[in-house]
Parts: C-alpha cells; sequence; structure tokens
C-alpha cells in the first residue's frame, strides 16, 4: 500500500490541525522539496535521508524492444540514501545514539 498525498493530510489534520490547513501543510512542504531540487540543491533530513540531484551526461544505449542504438539525452536524476536511524528502524534495530 503506497502512501498518499491525502495520507499525509490525514495524518497532519490528527495533530490538531483542520484539513485546510493540513493540506495547506503538506502542498508547501512538496514546493519546497521540489523548488530545493529545481535549483539543484540537496535536502538533507535528519533521522531520515538525503535526497540530492544527479548530473548524467549524453550517453549510448539500446531500445530493449527492436535492439537499435540510440542515444540517450543529458539529464538531471534524484537520487536518495537513507540514514542509518531509518535503516535501522526498517530492519527493527535499535538505534545507538550519536
Amino acid at each position: 500500500m503506497a502512501l498518499t498525498k491525502a495520507d499525509l493530510v490525514e495524518n497532519v489534520a490528527r495533530e490538531g490541525f483542520t484539513k485546510k490547513d493540513s493540506a495547506k501543510i503538506v502542498e508547501t512542504l512538496l514546493e519546497l522539496i521540489k523548488s530545493t531540487l529545481k535549483a539543484g540543491d540537496e535536502i538533507l533530513i535528519s533521522g531520515f535521508g538525503k535526497f540530492c540531484v544527479k548530473e548524467k551526461k549524453q550517453r549510448r544505449g539500446r531500445n530493449p524492444a527492436t535492439g537499435e542504438d540510440l542515444i540517450l539525452d543529458a539529464r538531471r536524476v534524484i537520487t536518495f540514501k537513507c540514514s542509518p536511524v531509518l535503516t535501522d528502524k526498517i530492519n527493527g534495530k535499535l538505534s545507538v545514539p550519536m
């Protein structure tokens, strides 16, 4: 099951905010994340992970359906590196405070 934007709004609303305010909070946070990544900056959320924008150069590729060679354009991709705290939580390990 995927966590949707509506689920995020619901969970924020449970903390005492109205649904309208919760939706605005979630939307503002997501817009901030998008604009930061678009500017090429990193996002570090302690205890969660780090989002980075990486530059990919133009390269040769192949269409797997036809086997035809083609050139893939240069592009920017978003990468995510999970924090050790989150990894430990997912794996059920006790985190040792640093």
